[in-house]
């Protein structure tokens, strides 16, 4: 049993958990839902009474299906928990209904537990993971990680799909706000003075793997992230989405990418194209992985070095 952990990660708008196997290397079973904690967030600067409720209740649901002891999860929570100023009364209502103990992780640290989730993942898919640029698109913000042999450099920046949709429904500015997150990246990536020409694209997180799926023919309901691993995505792929997704109504593109996400999924490939636009990249390689793999990778490192 101690060769086994319990990983939470509690994002802006989904729920993920993860019951790994250390000693192997492997995920035992996993757990996901959408809970929308950010909804609202951008008005009111709270995490609402709702969203707790979706978040407590998917908690108990994830216990009941996984089967672990909620007290020694290894759960952490995001860019929303972060900028909510009721996040404190938020944490101690959810450790005293279920249990479970959220740390609440900065840009920096969540970047180099998905990054320790994503070069264990392009190992085992056998893809060279000396020289990469992985982004991370969240619901509160999203992360660029630019990977160099052993070194790495991260940067979180402060938008997400989440937050952006909020923005745009209230402001309809979307191609402008785009175009100064765009200036934004660029300036990072021009102050680490590198050859992008040397660095393979990696993207993870829902909407890479949402636009991964339907290039697979998947649906939300036959989503098989083996399959979906180490996908080649390009900007035509992103492009057929947007058109399929303009050509359907709620209850297809529900089916598509998911309850709770149908709102989000546009202006997430809007995101995505404007970093391959950055990058100057044509394709991107997809993985599934990310940072509850993570949070449990590092618990078993941790253990093993402890033991």
């Amino acid at each position: 049993m101690n060769n086994e952990v319990v990983s939470i990660d509690l994002g802006s708008n989904s729920f993920r958990v993860l019951k790994y196997d250390c000693l192997n290397n492997k995920i035992i079973s996993d757990y996901h839902e959408v809970v929308g904690m950010a909804d609202g967030l951008i008005d009111t600067g709270l995490i609402s009474s709702e969203a707790q409720q979706r978040v407590i209740k998917a908690l108990k649901q994830s216990i009941k299906e996984i089967n672990y002891d909620p007290s020694i999860a290894v759960a952490v929570t995001t860019a929303a928990m972060r900028k909510a100023s009721n996040n404190k009364e938020v944490l101690k209502n959810f450790e005293e209904n279920t249990g479970v103990k959220f740390t609440i992780i900065d840009g920096i640290e969540e970047a180099r537990l998905t990054l320790l989730a994503i070069k264990y993942a392009l190992k085992r898919e056998k893809i060279d993971s000396s020289k990469f640029i992985l982004l991370d698109i969240g619901g509160g913000s999203t992360e660029i990680i630019v990977n160099t042999k052993e070194k790495y450099e991260s940067h979180s920046f402060d938008f997400g799909i989440v937050t952006m949709t909020q923005k745009f429904f209230k402001h309809n500015d979307l191609q402008k706000d785009l175009n100064s997150r765009k200036l934004e990246i660029k300036k990072y990536l021009d102050s680490l003075d590198l050859n992008l020409n040397d660095y393979t694209f990696v993207a993870t997180a829902g909407t890479p793997t949402t636009i991964a799926a339907v290039k697979l023919g998947q649906d939300f309901f036959s989503y098989d992230k083996e399959v979906v691993n180490g996908t080649i995505v390009n900007l035509d792929d992103l492009k057929d989405c947007l058109s399929i997704f303009d050509n359907s109504n709620k209850n297809e593109i529900t089916k598509l990418v998911g309850k709770g996400r149908v709102e989000f999924i546009q202006v997430g490939i809007y995101i995505y194209q404007a970093i391959f636009e950055v990058l100057e990249k044509n394709e991107s390689i997809v993985l599934d992985d990310g940072l509850r793999e993570g949070v449990a990778i590092n618990h078993c490192l941790e253990t093993k070095c402890e033991g």
